[in-house]
Formats: structure tokens, C-alpha cells, sequence
């Protein structure tokens, strides 16, 4: 049997064992923002990048997805520009930060981003700066991922599938049916 002694020797080496089996004392950053996947965070003064990937089907050229967070909760603002030291990059238009809003780079509704140069390569990385119209500048370093498992729904636009399915049909159908209706009905006249 435990005598009260003991019952508080007990319970006073419990307290202490707790936070230094609790993670305490073996670094590890329990109060930082930890995000366990493949893109890139930056939080910026008032409009954050977050899962930030260029996905490559092919080496040398990408399509740069991401979500941009609008931490404002009055102000307006837009991507403007995206640039790159070791490549090219075509934001066809400005991409528009409602107030207090997210936007997703990967969604169809929003125009694609390439991007183009010799340093997209499945595994590497690429240094980006993206500039809004308020004045934040944001550098950040891209991961280039190959368009496989999660990112492979990330690939050409609608619009740019179909085109090539138009043509073909378009033609055949027309010249056949005008040919034949025609020459008989001009010799069977007087």
C-alpha cells in the first residue's frame, strides 16, 4: 500500500514527465503554420500564395496553378503580372482578388498561366515573382511537378481539346450531300 509520501512522489514525477514526453524539448515547431503537401506557401502583406506548383506535362513547359487569398476584408486587387528569372511566363489577363476572397489558379473559369523555359523539369524548382496591383511584390520558389495523380485533371483547357475534333467533321459532311442532289435533277430537265 502507498503511503501519502509516495502518492505525492508519484503524482509530482507525472507533472513533470507530461510536457517532456509532450514534444517538448525535441525541436519540434508545435506554434509554426505546417502544411504536409507538395506546393509552396508565402503570405504576403494582404494577399497570400498558398499551394503554389507549376505541373508540367512535358519538359520545358508548365501551367502555373496556385490559390491567392485576398486577406482584405475591404480592399480589392488582382494579379497583375508574373515573372521569372529563368523563365517565360503568359498571364493572358489579369486574374481579379475580390475583398475577403479566394481564387483558384487550377479551376477552368480562370484563363491558364503558362509557363515556359528550360528550368521546367519534373522535380526542380522555379523562382517566381508575382506583382498585384497594391504594390506586393511576392517571390517564391515553385516546385515543378509532373502532371501525374493529383495533378493530372490539371492539363489543357476545354476550349483547346476541342478545336482539333471540329475540323475533321466539319468537311466530309458537307461536300457529299451537294453533289449528288444536283446532277440528276439538271438532266431529267428539258
Amino acid at each position: 500500500m502507498l503511503t501519502p509520501v509516495r502518492r505525492r512522489l508519484a503524482a509530482a514525477s507525472l507533472a513533470l514527465l507530461v510536457p517532456a514526453l509532450g514534444a517538448c524539448g525535441f525541436d519540434a515547431q508545435t506554434d509554426q503554420v505546417y502544411q504536409p503537401g507538395v506546393g509552396a506557401n508565402e503570405r504576403g502583406d494582404s494577399v497570400d500564395v498558398l499551394g503554389a506548383v507549376v505541373v508540367s506535362e512535358e519538359e520545358g513547359s508548365g501551367r502555373f496553378i496556385s490559390s491567392l487569398v485576398n486577406t482584405e476584408l475591404d480592399q480589392e486587387d488582382q494579379l497583375d503580372t508574373i515573372t521569372g528569372s529563368d523563365v517565360q511566363v503568359e498571364l493572358t489577363s489579369p486574374v481579379a482578388l475580390d475583398p475577403d476572397s479566394i481564387v483558384n489558379l487550377a479551376d477552368d473559369s480562370v484563363d491558364q498561366i503558362a509557363v515556359t523555359g528550360e528550368g521546367i523539369k519534373a522535380g526542380g524548382y522555379t523562382r517566381l515573382t508575382l506583382t498585384f496591383q497594391s504594390g506586393q511584390t511576392t517571390e517564391i520558389n515553385v516546385p515543378v511537378v509532373a502532371a501525374e495523380e493529383e495533378f493530372s485533371s490539371v492539363g489543357p483547357s476545354p476550349s483547346e481539346s476541342a478545336s482539333p475534333s471540329e475540323s475533321p467533321s466539319e468537311s466530309p459532311s458537307a461536300s457529299p450531300s451537294e453533289s449528288p442532289s444536283a446532277s440528276p435533277s439538271e438532266s431529267a430537265a428539258p
